[in-house]
């Protein structure tokens, strides 16, 4: 049986190894790319993202990133974003005072967390759904987070036969939105290529969708 080929997207972050080399464990054919034919062929997108959000969004507009991501979603092909990959799908980030609009895949707003630490970085557990396909056999495991925004607030439900987005919960100063799981868009807040055999298994998890 052929692997899943999953385009990850080459704008400039600075995780791809680590990443590549997860998926690559979890079962995947990798390649690093930003070409619109090959990034639309994939079975399956990954959006990497570390570093601010204003900056990433830059780095996306460079290779045209929000187009590509919304041609997949538009045919619904399957996107996994990370991280500041996650947070750019929302509406808006907020950081040092500065405000940027993000992709607008999901209402919210990026902000700081309400912690006294910051950032949130280490292993945490989280909050996900009983029927999260993501979790699946790594629902009580522990993940790696390096962040000190994140989206607090989720308002965005089911209409009609629409089934409402599974949206997983973490903590760290209060609750924030650690993973979603929406149609052909799936995010997560921490890192699973750094979160070891769970990380590995969350990947394969996805694959399985592909």
């Amino acid at each position: 049986m052929a692997k899943p080929r999953v385009a990850v997207l080459d704008y400039g972050s600075g995780n791809v190894h680590s990443a590549i080399k997860a998926l690559e464990l979890a079962g995947a054919d990798v390649e690093l790319t930003a070409d619109s034919a090959r990034v639309a062929a994939a079975d399956g997108l990954f959006v990497p993202g570390v570093g601010a959000f204003t900056a990433v969004m830059a780095q996306l507009e460079t290779v045209r990133g929000a187009e590509k991501i919304d041609r997949r979603l538009a045919g619904g092909r399957p996107v996994l974003g990370i991280c500041v990959g996650m947070q750019v799908l929302f509406d808006r980030g907020v950081e040092r005072g500065a405000s940027r609009e993000g992709l607008g895949e999901w209402p919210g707003t990026v902000e700081q967390l309400k912690a006294d630490v910051l950032p949130h970085m280490g292993w945490n557990t989280v909050d996900a759904p009983a029927d999260s396909t993501l979790f699946e056999g790594v629902r009580d495991e522990r993940f790696y987070f390096v962040h000190s925004y994140g989206v607090q607030e989720w308002t965005l439900d089911g209409h009609g036969a629409r089934k409402a987005p599974l949206v997983t919960w973490g903590d760290h100063g209060g609750p924030f939105v650690a993973a979603v799981e929406n149609g052909p868009l799936w995010a997560t807040q921490f890192h699973p290529e750094k979160s070891g055999r769970p990380g590995i298994r969350l990947l394969g998890n996805w694959l399985e969708t592909l």
